[in-house]
């Protein structure tokens, strides 16, 4: 039985793209079978592994929209075990469209059903905002991984997602978790960074990872050659840091 992980932050910029892409390359590389779901309109987790957009005749909206099967969206990327269904700008447009449906929080829950079974791991790209088709992901999923930066205004926001989280769980979806809080972009030398990292252990204890993801220079280029930084750069921090995370989501799961 697969196991299906939003990643979800209103905050733009906290990495939750990179981590989706990375993460799921290190569990495709520790032989688990995983799909990405890119439930964001910008598609840069279909672009960062290696998906021409232009050329994606059936994307994430479509299965949304038209009901195509998830099956028949689904796309091979470059890394063995690991497949995609990618988004589409179109994406922006779905919310209006749900609007009419009935059950309009659950439609890709009802995608993802007849595939769950097929895979370790789904993991769900959401886009940077709590609008429909995030709380779709929400709704859809059995846990959710919060990546928070190490910076300033890291906390912000946070507590308006743990509570649409929170509404989620009482509504829809009552068997939703907190798989974990993710500190990225960390940087050891700067005291600001050690400080978050205290105040983000403080306040969430046993819910943060012990894996931080460090600020890495190949893990932001890798994105622009349509590649995780797996293949890109096997030995660089960045690779190690999710092959770390990815060894402990397992052992979590175990």
């Amino acid at each position: 039985m697969g196991k299906i992980i939003a990643l979800a932050n209103q905050k733009g910029g906290v990495g939750k793209t990179t981590t989706t892409i990375n993460l799921a390359a290190s569990l495709a590389a520790l032989e688990k079978k995983v799909l990405v779901v890119d439930a964001d309109p910008q598609a840069n987790a279909s672009s960062g592994l290696g998906i021409n957009i232009r050329e994606v005749h059936n994307s994430i909206y479509e299965c949304i929209v038209n009901k195509v099967e998830a099956d028949v969206a689904t796309i091979k990327t470059a890394v063995d075990n690991l497949q995609i269904i990618p988004s589409h700008i179109d994406l922006v447009g779905a919310e209006i469209e749900m609007l009419g449906f009935e059950n309009r929080e659950k439609v890709l829950k009802e995608v993802l059903a007849p595939v769950k079974d097929k895979y370790d791991y789904i993991l769900v790209d959401c886009s940077p905002s709590l609008g429909l088709i995030t709380v779709n992901s929400l709704t859809a999923a059995d846990s959710v991984i919060i990546p928070v930066q190490c910076e300033y205004f890291a906390l912000e926001g946070i507590s308006k997602l743990l509570n649409t989280i929170k509404i989620i769980k009482s509504k829809l979806n009552p068997s939703l978790e907190i798989e974990g809080f993710l500190l990225t972009m960390y940087d050891s030398r700067l005291r600001l960074a050690n400080q978050i990292y205290e105040e983000v252990k403080k306040h969430f204890r046993e819910l943060v990872f012990d894996t931080v993801i460090q600020r890495n220079i190949k893990l932001s280029e890798a994105p622009s050659y349509g590649q995780p930084v797996l293949l890109y750069d096997a030995d660089s921090k960045g690779s190690t840091n999710h092959m770390q995370l990815a060894e402990e989501l397992i052992r979590k799961n175990k």
